[in-house]
């Protein structure tokens, strides 16, 4: 077979933040063409951010050709194709709108903004442009998730009644542990519920379909908390004990939510980031009329499965090894039982997107999914406010 005479063009890719996230993303556009070929491979073309001795460090580390520090002259650029917007939540609304409307393909971390209005304004903007949108939850592309997904399409769980999705970390159990952009509603919009409940819901949403109604609970347990940048037009006061400047805490530290499905399944949602013990534990279990699935992220090439067609002396939880080249992604890896890790997620999420492109056509989740998620979270906020069941 003779090459392609006239190959499709790389995509010229805009990276903007580069903190956790930005990296995770970096490493996706590094490993993407060399696992997957994709007909538009990435060109790293710039890191932005806001420091420029940290974007340079960040540049150099992460493979970036360049670095720049105005986002604005960056969305606006020719050369730029795609924008791949991780910041925190009250920027995303402000970038991506921009490189709609600059006739940029946007990716956008979840969730996709602090508000239903702006999440709304955003979709409107990606869709008047014409352009590719994708809101990055990278987990819906863990192999036993894409498997979960597949058996419950096929009808092997039958009809669906529960679902239960838990998301648990402890990175704030310690009320001496310093605060941060992710504690301040005005840039992270919520606590526990938009950081990680986000990701529950929309495994909720890919899983098992709409959620329709949801009476809820927000919990803050550590009101405020040392700052180690004072100054910063947050709400600070004098400190006790030797603690120095208090910040308060504006978001919560749990969430938890009652949700009933549109197709009569019903569901509980729990997120927070004081489970003492619970690293990354994202985990789920769906139960139908038929059986049932289980997964969980800190296993995540594991999916437990449960079938009543099983003879009686074989029933119970079996552990499927989501390895096996005629599994989602996974012949694009290794062999069989060499196991794949959290940053494949990405990778796996940066392929469909790339091939989307090629395609002209929008990947999944995009930012419609980015606006019925946030639905949802509104309506959470709305209940537990409320103390009462609120329609999504």
């Amino acid at each position: 077979m003779t090459a392609d005479p006239h190959p499709m063009a790389s995509i010229n890719v805009a990276l903007i933040g580069y903190a956790f996230m930005g990296r995770a993303h970096s490493n996706a556009y590094r490993q993407v063409a060399s696992f997957f070929s994709p007909r538009r491979p990435p060109r790293m073309n710039v890191i932005c951010g806001r420091t420029g001795a940290e974007v340079e460090r960040a540049r150099q580390t992460l493979g970036w050709e360049e670095a720049a520090t105005d986002w604005r002259e960056v969305v606006r650029r020719k050369d730029i194709d795609l924008v791949d917007v991780c910041t925190p939540g009250d920027s995303h609304a402000e970038i991506a709108i921009a490189a709609a409307r600059a006739g940029k393909h946007v990716l956008c971390e979840k969730p996709l903004a602090n508000s239903l209005k702006d999440a709304e304004r955003m979709l409107a903007a990606v869709e008047k442009a014409g352009v590719a949108h994708m809101i990055c939850h990278n987990y819906r592309r863990a192999p036993a998730v894409m498997l979960a997904r597949q058996l419950i399409r096929e009808g092997k769980l039958g009809e669906i009644r529960h679902y239960r999705g838990t998301y648990l970390q402890d990175w704030m159990s310690d009320p001496a542990a310093p605060f941060n952009w992710r504690l301040d509603r005005t840039k992270a919009g919520s606590g526990a519920l938009g950081d990680i409940a986000s990701h529950s819901i929309d495994l909720a949403r890919f899983l098992v379909g709409d959620i329709s109604e949801v009476s809820a609970d927000l919990t803050t347990f550590v009101k405020t908390r040392p700052s180690g940048e004072p100054g910063k037009g947050l709400v600070a006061r004098p400190g006790s004990q030797g603690r120095g400047e208090m910040v308060d805490v504006t978001v919560d530290d749990a969430a938890m939510a009652l949700v009933h499905f549109a197709n009569g399944a019903t569901g509980t949602i729990e997120a927070t980031r004081m489970a003492n013990g619970r690293k990354n534990y994202n985990r789920f279990e769906i139960n139908g009329r038929l059986g049932s699935v289980a997964f969980n992220l800190e296993r995540m090439n594991e999916l437990e499965v449960y079938f009543d067609s099983d003879p009686p002396h074989l029933r119970g939880f079996r552990t499927v090894m989501v390895t096996e080249e005629s599994h989602p992604f996974i012949g694009h890896w290794w062999p069989p039982g060499h196991v794949i890790g959290y940053e494949h997620t990405f990778v796996h999420t940066v392929y469909d997107l790339l091939e989307a492109i090629a395609d002209d056509t929008v990947p999944f989740p995009n930012f419609s999914d980015g606006v019925e998620n946030q639905r949802v979270l509104t309506a959470i906020e709305r209940a537990a406010k409320s103390r009462r069941w609120q329609k999504v």
